[in-house]
């Protein structure tokens, strides 16, 4: 029994690695094959295009590992402060520097892709992780997903206290009724419009589904033996076929409902790992490689895309030919040297945070032994 906890958290870390390349995969195939959302590789990298994706398992995983130990108290947080105390130092000392790097990048050597070169405005709207809400030039174009999950940090004692008076269902329920409407109305208002694809709010009733996936973990043996496997696979299929059978442009004009399907998917296959199937599954997540990709995954998030630019601009532009060739050069420095960065920026900007302790939250009577 007490193996099961390091195994679970191995799993899910080894998802969040998959999910981090993944992200730096599809900016490379970005530089390589332009013409978004024209899918214009070949069939076994095409999929690749589909960078959002990734973002939609961090965002689903995040309400689902935030979720796992308020979920076995009964949805108790254990105190705002601690929590927020948490946050802090998990996402902002790792965020403010890899910001931080991604100015001098773009200052001393080439900005981002289809953004000017950032300015005082770009330095406060990003540090205070407000980009999604208000118009910089950005210095990293990965960033605008931390601003959404930042706020979602806010939204998540909220969730719980739902949780608590109504339970998980009314809860998820309740979020996502509020953000189908936004979706359905967005488009026909222009400031809606803006926050719809700026800041999509689509990512909020993921995390609900993320949170209401942890119950799982704590609920009773009927269902945590549910096959969790098999039903993210049902969800998943048919979105995956209208995906495959209305292509690129398609699937990414419809981004806002394409990632409502997905969450449920992604949710059940977390529930499954989290009660240790599918065990194939589950060791291959618990491997070395990926256990490594996983510790370092917020990090190589963080710090990949001036790499990316880095490399495509200075080094593959203008020498090897665009499409395939560009695309597996630039994947053969770029990965390895993203890993390589992330893994050292971790080493100093996340693990030293970390280990620091917080007061533990004082134990209600009635659940001591």
């Amino acid at each position: 029994m007490s193996s099961a906890p390091a195994r679970r958290l191995a799993g899910l870390d080894g998802i969040r690695g998959l999910a981090a390349l993944f992200v730096v995969v599809n900016h490379v195939f970005l530089r390589a094959f332009p013409g978004y959302p024209v899918d214009r590789a070949p069939f076994w990298a095409a999929w690749f295009i589909y960078g959002r994706f990734a973002v939609v398992v961090f965002i689903v995983l995040s309400g689902f590992s935030l979720a796992l130990s308020p979920a076995r108290r009964g949805w108790d947080l254990g105190g705002v402060s601690r929590f927020a105390q948490r946050r802090v130092r998990r996402i902002l000392p790792a965020y403010w520097a890899a910001l931080a790097f991604s100015l001098a990048v773009a200052w001393l050597v080439i900005p981002q892709p289809g953004e000017g070169v950032p300015d005082l405005r770009s330095v406060v709207v990003n540090g205070l992780l407000v980009q999604n809400l208000v118009s910089a030039p950005s210095p990293n174009r990965a960033f605008w997903s931390m601003a959404v999950e930042a706020q979602l940090y806010l939204l998540f004692p909220l969730l719980l206290l739902m949780v608590r008076r109504r339970g998980a269902a009314l809860m998820l329920a309740a979020v996502t009724l509020v953000v189908a409407a936004v979706g359905a109305v967005g488009p026909h208002v222009h400031h809606l419009d803006f926050l719809v694809i700026q800041s999509p709010p689509d990512l909020a009733a993921l995390f609900a589904v993320g949170v209401l996936g942890a119950g799982v973990v704590g609920s009773g043996a009927a269902r945590r033996s549910l096959p969790w496997a098999w039903l993210a696979l049902a969800a998943a299929a048919p979105v995956l076929i209208t995906i495959w059978s209305q292509g690129s442009v398609w699937t990414l004009d419809h981004l806002f409902w394409v990632d409502l399907m997905l969450g449920p998917a992604i949710a059940c296959l977390l529930a499954g790992l989290a009660t240790g199937r599918p065990a194939p599954l589950l060791r291959l997540l618990d491997t070395r490689p990926l256990r490594g990709l996983g510790a370092s995954s917020y990090s190589l998030y963080l710090t990949h895309a001036p790499i990316v630019v880095i490399v495509y601009t200075e080094v593959v532009a203008g020498r090897v030919r665009q499409g395939v060739p560009a695309f597996l050069v630039s994947l053969a420095l770029v990965v390895p040297l993203a890993i390589a960065f992330s893994r050292v920026f971790a080493s100093v900007f996340e693990r030293p945070f970390q280990r620091r302790p917080v007061p533990a939250a004082p134990v209600p009577a009635l659940s001591r032994p």
